[in-house]
């Protein structure tokens, strides 16, 4: 199979950045990269065009990693808390998930895109928990959050068990009838 040596104009998901030399199949560059114009053939007179592609790349590069480390010193100071409804012992009606917190975070003004908040399991407890948010390759941050009830807790009533009358052991109970095939 034919392979052919493009240089990326912008970036391709799974084969890399703006002003990289990539090797691709003939048929791919042919009919995708090069009619979209999402990268040029390699020659010796796109070398000037490497380093603008490069140099913008890293400026681009820089800028989304000081807006992520702003962004992240913002959330830090963000303090978020769910009221939920509660049941007995402080039990919990439904759960606290990545979408709650994305909506929370939304309303107090920090638009951040729903998948990089890492939130493994609902939250299903009350108390305070801490949810980790990666709004860049390099820039991670940790936003804690309350879970607190919105009525009282009452507390569990104790329940005495009535004596296990009607509990049968498998040896007390009438043996299965064979069925005839």
């Amino acid at each position: 199979m034919a392979i052919t040596q493009v240089l990326l104009v912008k970036p391709v998901e799974g084969l890399g950045g703006e002003g990289d030399q990539v090797k691709v199949r003939a048929g791919y560059a042919r009919n995708f990269l090069l009619p979209r114009k999402i990268a040029v053939k390699l020659s010796a007179a796109n070398q000037r065009h490497i380093d603008a592609l490069k140099k913008r790349r890293a400026d681009r590069e820089q800028s989304e990693v000081n807006g992520a480390q702003e962004l992240g010193k913002q959330l830090e100071k963000t303090s978020l808390a769910f009221a939920v409804k509660t049941g007995e012992g402080g039990k919990m009606f439904g759960a606290i998930t990545a979408t709650d917190i994305h909506e929370k975070l939304a309303a107090a003004g920090h638009l951040i895109d729903k998948k990089k908040i890492h939130l493994f399991t609902p939250v299903k407890t009350l108390g305070q928990h801490t949810v980790k948010i990666k709004l860049h390759a390099d820039v991670t941050v940790e936003l804690s959050f309350d879970v607190v009830s919105e009525n009282p807790i009452e507390p569990v009533a104790a329940e005495v068990a009535p004596a296990a009358e009607h509990t049968e052991k498998r040896s007390e109970r009438r043996p299965r009838k064979e069925t005839k095939e």
